[in-house]
């Protein structure tokens, strides 16, 4: 993506989350119940008992061993380190009194989703197909962008959801025009077993599915079996692919995907991914 002179859009490394440079706001501000993801409970502003003095993690590399899956498939998108650093420069949640971490804390769960929106908004400006909306696109890019400069007191009083609504829309357009022609039958219908978004696909049998530019948006595939299931040009922006099996699909082109998403998949040396994305550590080599 070329910037435009004068653009604020972020660079890559700027939406992945730099944990040094955070003060562990997901593990504190963030509340979990124990389950099949998390070990214990936690309170929403109260510190996880595996954090440390220094904000880091004292089992980082056991977290799916001591049953914290939920912290290994969980990204801020650089959210944390943004608030911590430049949003309360340098000041950690612990530096003032209580009011002074829930502002934090409310910053933080702004933040996160401006920049996830700015994740989207970067894949879209990438994919050729959507040239016609790009210069919308890139507006909205910085517009978003600006959002997240703010002072803390103006970001914690923001209406992220209409601030989404508006990105969604063209965010829709720019898949529309990505998966032109890839959710037709022989017929050059409308293939409607692509267009499944939202659908309650648990645990659905799709191994081996040509779902090769189908909507998939917002569709729950939790543990559902999409063995060598063409998934290139597929939108999956929301969808929820915990406990999905993965192994040697093709996700090559996929549509605002994520690495959360991928982290909570299953999959294997076989699968295919987009260049940009690493290959979970619990995958089957």
């Amino acid at each position: 993506m070329q910037d435009e002179p004068g653009s604020l859009a972020p660079a890559r490394t700027e939406l992945t989350a730099d944990c040094a440079q955070c003060f562990g706001l997901c593990c504190v501000a963030l509340p979990f119940a124990a389950s099949a993801d998390f070990a214990i409970d936690k309170a929403a502003g109260s510190p996880c008992r595996n954090l440390r003095t220094d904000f880091g993690c004292g089992i980082h590399t056991e977290l799916r061993q001591r049953g914290f899956n939920g912290c290994t498939v969980y990204d801020c998108f650089g959210a944390g380190q943004k608030v911590s650093q430049l949003t309360f420069g340098g000041e950690d949640w612990r530096s003032g009194d209580r009011e002074h971490s829930r502002l934090m804390f409310d910053v933080f769960h702004a933040v996160r989703q401006l920049q996830e929106l700015l994740w989207y908004l970067t894949q879209a400006l990438e994919l050729p197909a959507a040239r016609p909306v790009h210069p919308e696109l890139r507006r909205a890019l910085d517009r978003t962008e600006a959002l997240t400069r703010r002072e803390r007191e103006e970001l914690a009083g923001l209406d992220v959801t209409a601030v989404r609504q508006d990105v969604n829309v063209l965010l829709l357009r720019a898949s529309e025009l990505a998966r032109a022609g890839l959710g037709r039958d022989r017929n050059n219908k409308k293939d409607k077993k692509k267009e499944r978004r939202g659908a309650d696909l648990m645990g659905a049998r799709l191994k081996g599915a040509d779902l090769r530019g189908a909507n998939l948006r917002g569709a729950y595939l939790i543990a559902a079996d999409l063995t060598g299931a063409d998934l290139r040009s597929a939108d999956l922006i929301g969808a929820d692919l915990r406990d999905a099996d993965l192994t040697d699909a093709d996700l090559t082109g996929a549509l605002f995907l994520t690495q959360p998403q991928l982290n909570a998949a299953k999959g294997s040396a076989g699968t295919r991914l987009p260049a940009s994305f690493t290959r979970p550590g619990h995958w089957t080599p």
